[in-house]
């Protein structure tokens, strides 16, 4: 009986090393392969969300607190009904108005001045005060003088004095020509005061800060001395308009 011979599973060599087969790529490693890496995104949604919500508290914030401040001014404002001090000239006497042919100007005037305080709670402390003498017109400088400084009571009037001197004062051809002029009119020379000072504000425990206060007089008619004797001006048309601003929280008065 012969035997059989079956053919070898192994593939011939032929002297040469076995190699493995090579397949086609799969479609999920191609898709792999060019598939970027993937990495989380922020989410901007939660940030926007986080910024709207602190603008918005913040806007609450500063709103409430203007409220509250405008209500704690109005209630002071009702509680002590801040009014401005008022100024009159009751009185201005002239010694010395005299401009020589050299344009030297020299000046002696006594001037008188009411400040009442209106107010039953708020108290005035005012710094030196400046006061400055023109003629109304062409606003030219006759004098100059000062008050020293003073507290100004509740319910309270107060009668100022001051001296408004100026002594060889030389003028220009153009302001001595002016003056001269105003000088020898018949119906007297008009002048104008201005008081310049600052001001604070004391109401029961709270004080403001200083503020600038000034005080304008118009409507005074004098006459220059013709010899030794003073002479007095008209003051009966004065008006003095008194410039303040003084800010108690969100009001002004």
């Amino acid at each position: 009986m012969t035997d059989r011979v079956f053919p070898s599973t192994k593939p011939a060599t032929n002297g040469t090393a076995a190699t493995n087969p090579s397949f086609p790529a799969t479609k999920a490693q191609l898709y792999g392969a060019t598939r970027p890496t993937y990495r989380p995104q922020p989410n901007r949604k939660r940030s926007r969300g986080c910024c709207c919500a602190c603008v918005l508290w913040t806007t609450a914030v500063i709103f409430i607190l203007i409220v509250l401040a405008v209500i704690a001014g109005a209630i002071i404002y009702v509680l002590y009904r801040p009014q401005r001090p008022s100024f009159d000239v009751s009185g201005l006497n002239i010694s010395s108005l005299n401009l020589t042919s050299a344009s030297h100007l020299t000046t002696n005037i006594n001037l008188n001045i009411t400040a009442r305080n209106p107010n039953k709670k708020l108290v005035y402390t005012y710094n030196p005060i400046t006061i400055s003498v023109t003629t109304e017109r062409d606003d030219i400088v006759v004098g100059s003088g000062s008050i020293p400084s003073f507290v100004h009571g509740t319910k309270n009037t107060t009668f100022l004095r001051a001296a408004i001197t100026s002594s060889g004062v030389q003028l220009d051809d153009v302001s001595a020509g002016k003056l001269k002029a105003d000088l020898k009119s018949k119906n007297g020379v008009a002048l104008k005061l201005e008081l310049e000072t600052k001001v604070k504000v004391k109401m029961g425990g709270l004080k403001t800060p200083k503020a600038r206060i000034r005080v304008t007089c118009q409507g005074i008619k004098a006459t220059v001395p013709s010899g030794k004797k003073a002479t007095t001006a008209s003051v009966s048309n004065a008006n003095c308009k008194v410039d303040l601003r003084i800010k108690i929280w969100k009001w002004t008065f």
